[in-house]
């Protein structure tokens, strides 16, 4: 295992560069403010949110180190990401009862043992990315809400998990900004997504707003895709505006990390309608301008 000296994978190993990606992600990870027990396991959790990912998507970094890690061969693992999401799962279970053999989940320990965390959110992530190889279209906006469970919730449960300020209230608005931030992502990455092979617009919604996914293929977007994306950008600014009162339900350093994420999804909104909802020639990013503003609007109570 490659590492840092605080424990943390080293910058310029596969794993140090699975936790470089933070720094493109539409809200703060950890960011300095916080204390650096919380930025070590944000940046544990993060790490294994990034990676599963990379598996899913086959974004994996050249060569093969991470299959080796886990006991994949490369060859295998170039056309069987359920094999390699397979021998994750393996792996984040000797997280919890002995050791794991890759760094990002090795790093993961110390924060599962220290926070009490247990496998439920980290196997749904694992199940997100699975059922990514299996479905690749979304009939209705439920089944799409039925995904996000798997693909974004557990994200911010961890993070109240680490925070030690989970309640039942706090969940059910944490869970309305995760899936209001998996949207707005899926909408910045229409193009993307359907050069994998999958589309997160509701078949529902395309019917009715007559969107064909040729359609999507097209390098910029008829007025037929734009009024698409600009219905499910209010769906997911209102997800968004349902889970700002969690914000306000907490205090101090966690306050601000919260409002960062609600402003990071209502920035990149904004970001969409500023190119009229054109997101076929690439996905559009708030600026950091935009990204203060938010925040600051969240604070006062005004997002």
């Amino acid at each position: 295992m490659v590492t840092g000296s605080s424990g943390a994978p080293a910058a310029g190993s596969p794993a140090g560069a699975t936790l470089d990606k933070a720094a493109d992600e539409n809200f703060p990870v950890a960011p300095f403010f916080l204390p650096r027990d919380w930025r070590d396991d944000l940046m544990a959790v993060y790490g294994f949110a990034r990676l599963v990912d990379d598996i899913g998507d086959g974004d994996l970094a050249p060569g093969g180190a991470d299959a080796r890690l886990l006991g994949v061969s490369p060859e295998r693992a170039d056309g069987d990401r359920l094999a390699l999401l397979d021998a994750f799962e393996a792996d984040l279970h000797r997280v919890f009862d002995s050791t794991p053999r890759h760094p990002l989940l090795r790093a993961l320990q110390p924060t599962v043992h220290r926070r009490g965390l247990t496998p439920e959110p980290f196997l749904g992530l694992i199940e997100a990315n699975r059922q990514d190889q299996l479905v690749t279209r979304y009939e209705t906006y439920d089944d799409l809400l039925a995904y996000c469970e798997f693909s974004a919730n557990p994200v911010g449960r961890l993070v109240l998990a680490i925070t030690g300020t989970a309640t039942p209230e706090r969940i059910r608005r944490s869970d309305a900004v995760c899936t209001g931030l998996q949207i707005v992502e899926h909408l910045q990455d229409v193009a993307e997504d359907l050069r994998q092979g999958r589309i997160y617009l509701p078949a529902e919604d395309m019917k009715q707003f007559h969107v064909q996914e040729s359609d999507l293929a097209a390098p910029t977007a008829g007025a037929s895709v734009r009024a698409l994306v600009a219905f499910e950008a209010e769906r997911a600014l209102g997800l968004l505006n349902e889970g700002t009162p969690l914000v306000g339900s907490v205090h101090g350093r966690l306050k601000l990390l919260l409002a960062g994420f609600v402003a990071g999804g209502k920035a990149a909104v904004t970001a969409i309608a500023a190119v009229s909802y054109d997101v076929l020639p690439g996905p559009p990013k708030p600026t950091k301008l935009r990204l203060l503003r938010e925040v600051g609007a969240t604070l006062r109570g005004e997002g």
